[in-house]
């Protein structure tokens, strides 16, 4: 059954149903994974590690949007 968890998403507190992914929150949020970069308690985490990684309650997650430009 989903439990509800506590994170912090770019630095505003952020609660989410468990268990959920990287790769989950993102497509829940609407990102395209192809611009963004995501941080997980101070760390990269590389892309293909994304649908593995099972965010905790208490996990601090910042996510970095590419922006192009010319």
């Amino acid at each position: 059954m989903p439990q509800e968890l506590e994170i912090t998403l770019n630095g505003e507190t952020c609660s989410l149903l468990t268990p959920v992914t990287l790769h989950e929150m993102i497509r829940n949020l609407g990102l395209d994974k192809d611009a963004v970069a995501i941080e997980r308690n101070r760390e990269i985490v590389q892309r293909p590690h994304w649908k593995s990684t099972v965010l905790q309650t208490g996990d601090t997650v910042e996510i970095v949007h590419f922006v192009g430009g010319g």
